[in-house]
């Protein structure tokens, strides 16, 4: 089930006297907006003494609401727990890795390991559910706010030590069989229960690095039970309304996939500016992008999270203004909350909501802006996300995205090995995948992001796989099966689950599909890279590779960087985006696949019968007309700086 796409804001009624709540929710309805979403951060309104239950607060904001044609997204407030809680239960408090307990007096303030705190989440998940169920306004719920955000997935206290062990006990059965799956003979390590296993920090060096695997492993399933205590409270009660999260950018502690098992709808928080500011970009980019944000970020995660919510998605935060937490804080072209939200819309979300409705003039998060400016006077943003609702109408873009040509494997697992043993500083998985993401995305191809779960890659021209830690059975399946185009590497089939070197070595596939062997890797400093042949540098890591496979691009010092036997290929090196680019246009080429002519900076995506292009230079550009458009149904060929136009795409048959 879908709907039509449609805005959303957040908005926090007990942030501002009751007598306003009328005429905020009227202007709301003037800009077009339909979803607000309520409460994730209220919990000491809710319940502001232990047992004191206060509540009709907030069903009289809905009724405003309501009133008003508005559907409210109720969160709940468990990334909040108030001070009592604290007093409560002191032990809730995370542990970092250095040993420190974390305070009260911001927020996240909870281990996910603590069983008692849970069930106090629990507890106040089944008390909104019951009083809050059948309110008209209701239009689904948000499960707390933002998970791990601030770090805050790992815990190093004594209930997260517990909780791994009894975790180790389930994986492995017997403590044998985890000496063996851990290599523990290594340096003497090996245990004779699992109540000798601590948690894998406070250590004269690095731990076994199946251990810190398995630790993240762990952490992460402690964030999927708590988001299905929360789910299966708020379903069993309405199970006809869709339960949501809020995950966020580059943020990869926790198996998102996983988690969503328990969810409807999986939603992001999207802040492109504020995003790269904080990001590893180099700086040519962040200062050719600072008020736009990077052109290929958001769209990555617009196609991440359609998978993660199995064709479901929504921004729950879309940023409006200048942010609050990075270094700095740019103000965003003017234009660019407009071609956000369209952008989020081409790729197949149901609502874009904006954060927040009105500038909080107080605490932590005074200096991020909203629709409205403290003094309740229309920011910017305002006019861009009213002229969004009046051309979602004019336009009647509707539809799921269809399934793409193009696809690309993410996988938690890989992000978290090579951050437990990089072997060269910088190596990460979601580097890789977003730079081949980026390539074949200047060419106007749609992507799909799939899971490491997937079985199949029918109906796919390329998949790409790049830095995959080990090998699931669902994806050996998937290549052992695919008629399409394969790319591979580097590092992927590297490891073993168990963070071992496979007998056969990388890439670890039988010879029939791919010949090849990792015998060497060299991992180079990031000040050195190495000149391909015909263009393109590697740069942090590349192997030698024994193959029998056809070598069609090598390096100047004459080792291969990428190998091909039959439709698969194998990338030896990670490289630079030229490397990157030519390889991507390589494969374009092998799949013969339909390319767009699309000018710098400039993106699109098809959705339904129409196709979104978005300008991300800070210049105006000149679109070539594709020959499947009939014509433009927003904007024209002529797209200003921080423009977006709609095409129609002409009907085939």
């Amino acid at each position: 089930m879908s709907i039509s796409p449609a805005l959303g804001v957040c908005y926090y009624p007990e942030h501002w006297p009751e007598e306003w709540w009328e005429k905020d929710a009227a202007r709301m309805a003037e800009v077009g907006i339909k979803y607000v979403r309520i409460g994730e951060f209220a919990w000491s309104r809710m319940e502001p003494t232990p047992g004191d239950i206060k509540l009709a607060w907030m069903i009289r904001s809905m009724d405003v609401l309501g009133k008003h044609g508005h559907k409210v997204i109720v969160g709940t407030p468990t990334a909040t727990p108030p001070r009592w809680m604290v007093d409560k239960h002191p032990d809730m408090l995370a542990v970092d890795a250095n040993g420190n307990r974390k305070g009260f007096g911001s927020r996240r303030h909870y281990d996910f390991s603590h069983l008692p705190f849970r069930e106090e989440s629990a507890r106040i998940t089944q008390i909104l559910a019951d009083a809050l169920s059948d309110h008209p306004a209701l239009g689904g719920w948000q499960t707390d706010n933002e998970y791990g955000c601030h770090g805050t997935t790992y815990s190093y206290s004594p209930a997260a030590l517990d909780g791994f062990r009894k975790w180790l006990a389930s994986r492995y059965g017997s403590i044998e069989s985890l000496n063996e799956a851990w290599g523990n003979v290594f340096w003497s390590m090996e245990y004779n229960s699992f109540d000798q296993i601590e948690l894998p920090n406070l250590l004269i060096t690095d731990p076994n690095p199946i251990h810190a695997l398995d630790f993240r492993r762990y952490s992460s399933d402690q964030v999927a039970a708590f988001n299905k205590a929360q789910y299966d409270i708020l379903k069993a009660k309405r199970p006809d309304l869709p339960v949501i999260h809020n995950f966020m950018s580059r943020y990869t502690e926790f198996d998102h996939y996983d988690v969503a098992e328990t969810l409807d709808v999986a939603s992001w928080d999207s802040y492109p500016i504020g995003h790269l500011a904080v990001s590893d970009e180099p700086d040519d980019i962040k200062r050719q992008y600072m008020r736009q944000g990077d052109p290929d970020n958001a769209a990555f995660h617009h196609d991440l999270y359609r998978t993660v919510g199995h064709g479901r998605w929504w921004i729950m935060e879309q940023q409006p203004g200048p942010v609050n937490w990075a270094k700095f804080n740019p103000d965003p072209l003017p234009g660019m909350a407009r071609l956000w939200a369209w952008e989020a819309f081409a790729h197949g979300a149901e609502v874009v909501s904006y954060f927040r409705w009105r500038q909080a003039p107080f605490a932590q998060e005074q200096m991020h802006a909203g629709l409205l400016r403290p003094d309740s006077e229309p920011a910017p943003a305002y006019e861009e996300a009213l002229q969004v609702a009046q051309e979602l109408k004019q336009s009647g873009i509707d539809g799921q995205v269809e399934k793409a040509r193009v696809a690309i494997v993410f996988d938690y697992d890989s992000e978290w090995a090579w951050q437990v043993q990089p072997q060269a500083d910088g190596f990460k998985h979601g580097a890789h995948v977003r730079d081949i993401y980026a390539a074949f995305r200047k060419h106007g191809i749609d992507i799909d992001i799939l899971s490491p779960k997937t079985k199949s890659f029918a109906g796919y021209d390329v998949v790409a796989i790049p830095a995959l830690f080990a090998w699931t059975d669902e994806l050996r399946e998937a290549v052992a099966s695919f008629e399409g185009y394969l790319l591979l590497g580097p590092r992927t089939g590297s490891k073993t689950k168990n963070f071992s070197i496979p007998a056969r070595l990388g890439p670890d596939l039988s010879p029939n599909l791919l010949d090849a062997k990792v015998m060497r890797v060299d991992s180079i400093p990031s000040y050195v890279s190495i000149p391909v042949k015909g263009g393109g540098t590697t740069r942090l890591w590349r192997e030698k590779v024994e193959t029998r496979g056809e070598v069609v691009m090598e390096d100047n010092e004459g080792v291969p960087v990428l190998i091909s036997q039959g439709k698969i290929f194998y990338l030896t090196a990670s490289g630079d985006r030229a490397l990157m680019q030519r390889i991507a246009d390589y494969l374009i080429a092998e799949a013969d696949l339909p390319v767009l002519s699309l000018p710098a900076g400039v993106r699109t995506r098809s959705r339904g019968g129409f196709r979104v292009y978005v300008n991300y230079s800070a210049s105006p550009a000149t679109l070539n007309a594709a020959a499947d458009e009939s014509g433009y149904v927003i904007g024209g060929a002529e797209i200003p700086a921080a423009g977006v136009t709609v095409a129609r795409l002409a009907k085939v048959g």
